[in-house]
């Protein structure tokens, strides 16, 4: 059995809600989409059009979070927005709403779509409306809940995020235009450099670096999937992101720093972790980067291979 059909005043809303995406006014779109929702009606974009489907009353009980692994991927179809804005909530989700709020201030018109990650079953609404959230089980890891929620990535461009990085400013543009160039592969405000794969510093000049920090990387969505995403292993976020841009260095891409105004408030994954069990998971996590790439010294802008013997990361440096 069909169910029910939109009449004549929903389809002229959609189609001039369809009008205003053309035209890049999605302050219209928006209105024109609360409307129909209004109406009773979904809108559901696709890559040639749009169809409007019944909106499903919500239910009162909660349905159970989702595993990981069967939350499902878009990737394989054609992007239908300008940006994908991505976070992990592992918890402080202030933190997260605070940034979340911040980018949305601060679109100039895009299409952007915001997807949290979600392991500690926030309330409904916690990040807001427009915030694809994925209720994810409490117990999974940090790289499989990453990884769950770049799958939803519906925009041309990724933005990868800690909630620790509030936009103060155009956000956008910058990065937009450092991907425009086919040789860029993953870009951001804070880069590292090392010449022995085990003292990593900061790179605080644009351009050139060998590795984006995760507390806000991005790419171009072809560049997410080529990757292959994130390691799942990593269980804990530190050095997932040097592994990461090592992954699209092996493209044959680059890492480069751009600037954009960002305020980097404290990284509270790091500071609120028992030193010891910071300290053990670190040394974990960055032996597994470096039994993957610790010959790759094509990869280094500056190689200086140190003698042959191995030895943990011995610096201060907060890579997420």
């Amino acid at each position: 059995m069909h169910g029910p059909e939109p009449d004549a005043r929903a389809r002229d809303l959609a189609e001039r809600r369809a009008d205003a995406r053309a035209a890049r006014d999605f302050a219209t779109a928006d209105a024109l989409r609360d409307e129909l929702a209004g109406q009773g009606w979904t809108v559901v974009d696709e890559p040639e059009g749009w169809h409007l489907e019944p909106r499903v009353p919500v239910k009162a009980d909660r349905p159970e979070p989702i595993a990981a692994p069967e939350v499902p991927s878009i990737l394989d179809r054609p992007a239908t927005a300008d940006v994908s804005v991505h976070w992990v909530c592992e918890g402080w989700p202030d933190d997260i709403a605070r940034a979340v709020a911040s980018f949305r201030a601060n679109t100039g018109g895009r299409d952007v779509r915001y997807v949290v990650a979600d392991v500690t079953d926030q309330p409904d609404g916690t990040f807001g409306d427009d915030v694809e959230v994925l209720r994810l089980g409490s117990g999974t890891a940090w790289g499989a809940a990453r990884n769950a929620g770049l799958k939803r990535t519906a925009g041309r461009l990724a933005f990868v995020l800690d909630g620790s990085i509030e936009a103060a400013g155009d956000v956008f543009g910058p990065l937009e235009a450092a991907l425009e160039d086919p040789a860029a592969g993953v870009v951001g405000p804070f880069g590292i450099v090392t010449h022995d794969l085990r003292q990593f510093d900061e790179q605080p000049a644009p351009g050139p670096c060998d590795a984006i920090e995760g507390y806000f990387m991005a790419l171009r969505r072809d560049t997410l999937v080529a990757s292959g995403l994130f390691d799942e292993k990593f269980k804990w976020y530190r050095t997932a992101d040097i592994e990461f841009s090592f992954r699209v260095k092996d493209l044959g891409l680059a890492a480069r720093v751009v600037h954009v105004p960002v305020v980097k408030h404290k990284h509270r994954m790091w500071f609120e972790t028992d030193p010891a069990t910071r300290a053990k998971w670190s040394k974990r996590n960055y032996y597994r980067f470096l039994d993957r790439w610790r010959d790759r010294w094509d990869l280094v802008l500056d190689p200086h291979p140190p003698e042959r013997h191995d030895h943990g990361p011995d610096h201060d440096h907060d890579t997420p």
